[in-house]
């Protein structure tokens, strides 16, 4: 009886509900289960309130987990089969909504605003409503991690490298006048070339060749090779 009125496209993206007891009150509630892969989220619809026609929750999650542009074109689509069909047919199928953006005529704009935080978490998302996007912070912390060690890692592999190291430098001015070296290492492993880039360093000074000859020392010394230098 009650599904009778469910008219609002936002059911399209959540499976059939199931009839629950929720809380320690056991209030009678309908549990709507996310349809988006690796989801799991549930919401509740109390039966016991006034609102419990409402989809204000529905659609709460779903621009969290489906994105904004999705909700969007399940705004404008003719009916609940046409969201499913079109719309999560298609996300689900191959992570796009090609299928309901060409139903649409007339000319196509875009926005070039920088987004917000917000607004590119929820692009990321798009398509991809199961995925976990990680936050700045741990994205930096962790990029750090990975190039310590990466650092260590290849610093090792040269102090136990029993030939020759042949090093080479590449210096360049910025337009703002700011100066930049680049240093790489050469060696065969193997019977083939192999050539890492150690650092990518700023000069603070001028390119004299005292400067350049102090920051190349620093950086050999900083990977412990600088015994390696003949």
């Amino acid at each position: 009886r009650l599904k009778k009125r469910w008219n609002s496209p936002m059911y399209a993206f959540f499976h059939e509900p199931t009839i629950e007891y929720v809380g320690p009150t056991a209030r009678r509630a309908l549990t709507f289960k996310c349809a988006a892969r690796g989801c799991g989220v549930s919401v509740n619809r109390f039966l016991d309130k006034k609102d419990q026609a409402s989809t204000s929750n529905l659609q709460c999650h779903m621009k969290c987990c489906w994105g904004h542009d999705t909700v969007r074109e399940a705004k404008n689509a003719k009916n609940v089969d046409e969201v499913r069909d079109k719309i999560v047919g298609s996300l689900l199928r191959d992570g796009s909504i090609t299928e309901a953006f060409e139903r649409k005529t007339g000319m196509v704009t875009y926005s070039h605003r920088a987004h917000t935080h917000r607004a590119l978490l929820l692009l990321l998302k798009t398509g991809r409503p199961g995925y976990f996007v990680p936050s700045p912070s741990t994205v930096s912390r962790d990029l750090k991690v990975v190039f310590a060690r990466t650092h260590n890692r290849i610093a090792k592999v040269l102090q136990e490298y029993e030939g020759n190291l042949h090093f080479a430098s590449d210096e360049s001015s910025a337009p703002n006048h700011r100066a930049f070296m680049a240093i790489t290492v050469h060696f065969v492993v193997d019977g083939k070339p192999v050539c890492l880039l150690l650092d990518f360093i700023e000069v603070a000074w001028t390119h004299s060749g005292v400067n350049l000859a102090s920051a190349f020392a620093g950086v050999l010394k900083e990977f412990g090779i600088a015994e390696k230098v003949r």
